[in-house]
């Protein structure tokens, strides 16, 4: 296996999502477990995509870890850079649907969200040498939330920045892995002040910035080179090398929204590493490469789950091809 260009740090866990849409989680009778975590979806997607990439987190000595770590490794993930926790357990997160597919977090069963074993990913057990010959570093904002963890983000950080390896924040709330709001906002402002390129959901820029606009958001951090704030059904609009554009949705008929934004992020890293950084000054080279991003979530939503999901490059490219026959 080559060396990973990119590196994913944080979570991987199993979503369990009810069997019964549209019920309160205390009617639900059953459960379909679906390998997720956001850093591990992208990681997933970077290499159904072809780009070489680790995963960089922690989970239990318990049959779902070894599940998800074997999962990732069909898939092509190198996983060295993954520690095991003796006793915490593999994170598991039970999530309620309505009629029409949205997802609510619905708590972690009978566990506290500090209890599993992605909180302990220990910074000093984090590989040099995966740093040494990476592009990009992918991190969201979860694991903030977790001292042991929070330590790990720090000390990957710092590697990042001696090995000139680019970083990419998706922040990526979810308020149910926080015991406290207000403790979190000043936490999620100074890693993105870390940030190269940023990723945002429109309802997270409205939190974070009071605006939608990624030129303006670029604008207030200064050194960023890229800002991409996704809207579901309205697209996407970015600020991408001094380029600002939107890229409206494409039509598809949707079956599942879980992991579109990860895909989205898997898509645009996979086309910053056939690129590079020096093109995105040509606006038509800008907007190539998130339109690429957006094929790439697109494409997701249109089976279920997130990493089963996933297209392969060919299936993206011929997906563009049509689109543009189309348009």
């Amino acid at each position: 296996m080559s060396q990973p260009r990119v590196l994913c740090l944080g979570e991987v866990l199993y979503d369990f999502l009810a069997d019964q849409p549209g019920v309160p989680l205390e009617h639900v009778q059953s459960w379909t477990p679906y390998p997720g975590g956001a850093p591990a979806n992208v990681a997933c997607g970077l290499a159904k995509l072809g780009t070489p990439t680790g995963f960089v987190g922690c989970v239990g000595h318990d049959a779902l870890g070894t599940e998800l770590l074997t999962l990732m490794q069909s898939i092509g993930v190198d996983v060295t850079g993954v520690q095991r926790h003796p006793t915490a357990p593999t994170r598991a997160v039970y999530v309620v649907r309505s009629l029409t597919g949205d997802r609510t977090f619905a708590g972690f069963g009978d566990r506290d969200t500090a209890e599993f074993a992605d909180t302990h990913l220990q910074a000093d057990q984090l590989s040099v040498a995966q740093f040494e010959n990476a592009a990009f570093l992918v991190l969201g904002t979860l694991e903030l939330a977790y001292p042991d963890s929070r330590a790990a983000i720090g000390r990957a950080l710092q590697l990042a920045n001696q090995h000139y390896v680019k970083i990419l924040v998706d922040v990526n709330w979810r308020p149910v892995f926080w015991h406290d709001e207000a403790a979190a906002l000043p936490l999620i402002h100074a890693l993105i002040q870390q940030a190269d390129f940023l990723k945002l959901s429109e309802e997270e820029a409205e939190w974070l910035y009071s605006t939608v606009d990624p030129g303006v958001i670029a604008h207030r951090l200064g050194s960023v080179e890229g800002v991409l704030v996704t809207a579901g059904e309205k697209g996407c609009s970015y600020s991408l090398g001094g380029n600002e554009g939107n890229i409206p949705a494409f039509k598809i008929e949707v079956e599942d929204t879980t992991g579109a934004g990860d895909s989205f992020v898997a898509g645009l890293l996979h086309q910053l590493c056939q690129h590079g950084l020096k093109p995105l000054t040509d606006p038509d080279v800008a907007r190539h490469i998130v339109s690429y991003a957006s094929a790439m979530g697109a494409l997701t939503t249109t089976r279920p789950g997130a990493i089963a999901a996933q297209p392969t490059a060919a299936e993206v490219e011929a997906f563009q091809y049509l689109q543009q026959q189309a348009g």
